[in-house]
């Protein structure tokens, strides 16, 4: 005969799973909740039931998680509407709860039930999730950092990235990324660099639509103050605008004489990795086989300058001879320039 009092407690399956968090993020709503003793009570369970969901999701370090479970959990997260409770109280969350949701998230948007995914299909319809993590991110340092992290999950899967890039919400991004706490700014570089370079074909859309509403703000960043702001900004421009896809932008942008004159500007920086960089996009300013008029005037107009510069500048490490080389044909192209312009003037 068994004289066990204590029956293990039966594991909760994937809908009491989804319930279970639904009913305790609705608890949270501070207008149903008139005492902290209960508002603390709610707290703790949100926080158990996020542990249950980040082990049925990933297993416990001992047991690996059951696929179907998983695949079920995440459909059922979907059918819930938890998705949008999650997201509108990531603010009022713990630190424990917030660090097990992002982990949780990332895991449940990568999902697929019958060759869809559900998580995703959810927020394309409840879009405006996306601009709430956006705004809220930011302006709310507490959260930051997670928001920011589920943010770039969410941008990996292209309609999402889409709606990011043609949304209000992501010319905030030109503000936060020179936010003062470095951390957050930081964390928003981070979203905003993989927006730009996730989606070359998205990205090459939207530009060619947007393209002087985005260099006027993106102009700002490279002349900014702050050294970081300038250096990253600048690295990134080089990333997306080089990139296959944006070839037609690229050849509008080198055709103009303002963003040639900042180029030359950056390559007087006292930093030698911004000088560097400003090298690898004003390079393509001179080996324009197509210069305009006016770009073969200010080229000829500062050669002696620009000469002394370049012979000043040397590469780093490994790229030392491809850059020389480079650096040598650029000095070329703009002595060549000098002189053709004399024989016109």
């Amino acid at each position: 005969m068994s004289f066990s009092f204590f029956k293990p407690s039966r594991p909760k399956t994937p809908p009491e799973v989804a319930k279970a968090i639904k009913d305790s993020l609705n608890a949270l709503d501070t207008k149903t909740v008139a005492e902290v003793k209960a508002l603390e009570k709610a707290m703790e369970e949100v926080e158990k039931n996020f542990v249950t969901m980040r082990c049925m999701l990933s297993g416990d370090g001992e047991v690996e998680p059951n696929v179907e479970q998983v695949s079920q959990l995440a459909l059922e997260i979907s059918k819930e509407d938890v998705i949008s409770l999650v997201v509108h109280k990531l603010p009022i969350l713990g630190w424990e709860a917030r660090k097990d949701l992002v982990h949780c998230w990332s895991i449940l948007l990568k999902q697929q039930v019958d060759s869809k995914y559900c998580c995703v299909e959810y927020i394309e319809k409840h879009l405006e999730l996306l601009d709430f993590l956006v705004v809220c991110s930011y302006d709310n340092k507490e959260i930051a950092l997670n928001c920011g992290n589920m943010l770039r999950e969410c941008i990996k899967f292209p309609s999402l990235a889409q709606y990011i890039l043609n949304s209000a919400s992501f010319v905030l991004f030109f503000k936060f990324v020179e936010l003062p706490n470095f951390d957050v700014a930081s964390d928003a570089f981070s979203t905003f660099k993989d927006i730009l370079t996730k989606h070359a074909s998205l990205v090459a859309e939207y530009l060619t639509g947007h393209y002087d509403e985005f260099f006027d703000l993106y102009e700002k960043l490279l002349t900014s103050s702050n050294y970081v702001t300038r250096r990253q900004s600048l690295k990134l421009l080089s990333d997306f605008l080089l990139e296959a896809p944006n070839v037609q932008i690229m050849k509008r942008y080198i055709l103009e004489v303002r963003y040639l004159k900042i180029m030359m500007t950056l390559l007087r920086d006292s930093s030698k990795n911004i000088q560097i960089s400003a090298f690898h996009i004003f390079k393509v300013f001179v080996a324009n086989p197509n210069k305009p008029r006016e770009i073969k005037i200010i080229l000829a107009k500062n050669h002696e300058k620009l000469l002394e510069l370049l012979n000043s500048l040397s590469g780093k490490g490994a790229e030392d001879e491809q850059f020389e080389e480079e650096k040598e044909l650029i000095i070329k192209e703009i002595e060549k320039v000098s002189r053709l312009q004399s024989l016109k003037s």
